[in-house]
């Protein structure tokens, strides 16, 4: 794993239940708006699309192992 991707999955650990499921929600609209864009017009990167998935996965992932010791 990366920098990036190791620091963001420290971060998870830290957020709040309500937290997440903000966060989650938001990427969630992001990744819509972006795979719109990219319909239309190509972006000029699509991996961010790929990237963005992954983070939502990961967010998921957090929450359903906080809703599992809750």
């Amino acid at each position: 794993m990366s920098k990036k991707t190791t620091d963001f999955v420290a971060n998870l650990k830290d957020m709040s239940l309500a937290d997440l499921k903000a966060r989650i929600q938001e990427d969630e609209l992001r990744l819509k708006k972006l795979e719109f864009a990219h319909a239309i017009t190509p972006l000029e990167n699509p991996m961010s699309i790929r990237s963005l998935r992954r983070d939502i996965s990961r967010l998921k992932t957090e929450l359903t192992k906080k809703l599992a010791t809750a």
